[in-house]
């Protein structure tokens, strides 16, 4: 295979790994149960207004840093949201996948490819408004925000550690 189609299917991968990630965050959080559906701006709200707000504290955030990250949240539900939209129920599609006696690679196949065609439109939309946040922060922000990320990954996150 040649080097930039596996560079490509790597990078669209790690998107859709990361996409993936942020719809497990979304999926379940604080208390707020939304299922493999989309989220409309109101039941996003609060979680938005909380996530903004604990940021604006944290890394003393301009009200224009704010919009910008609010915008951020924004793009992240509407990624999810189209994440969702490929399969009526991503669980229910893998269990007949595995129901014969051999695994539905054809099957498993097309749900992937769903995934990393939404991620790979959806990405330069998330990474823009990432971007757009994230170059608004004051130097002194950003490695606040870094260390913030940093003390995460330490902590474990309640992922990966044994």
């Amino acid at each position: 295979m040649k080097t930039w189609i596996k560079r490509t299917l790597i990078g669209l991968a790690a998107t859709a790994t990361l996409l993936g990630g942020f719809a497990a965050f979304a999926h379940r959080h604080d208390g707020m149960r939304f299922g493999w559906r989309a989220i409309t701006p109101a039941e996003a709200a609060p979680l938005q207004g909380r996530m903004i707000e604990r940021a604006a504290r944290k890394l003393d955030l301009d009200a224009a840093q704010k919009a910008k990250l609010g915008a951020l949240a924004e793009r992240l539900r509407e990624t999810r949201n189209a994440m969702v939209a490929t399969s009526a129920d991503p669980r229910e599609e893998f269990k007949a996948a595995i129901a014969g006696p051999t695994l539905d690679r054809g099957r498993i196949n097309t749900l992937v490819q769903a995934q990393l065609a939404t991620a790979g439109a959806q990405s330069p939309a998330l990474i823009n408004a990432a971007g757009d946040f994230y170059d608004s922060l004051r130097p002194a922000q950003q490695a606040e925000l870094r260390e913030m990320l940093d003390k995460g990954r330490e902590r474990g996150e309640g992922r990966g550690k044994d």
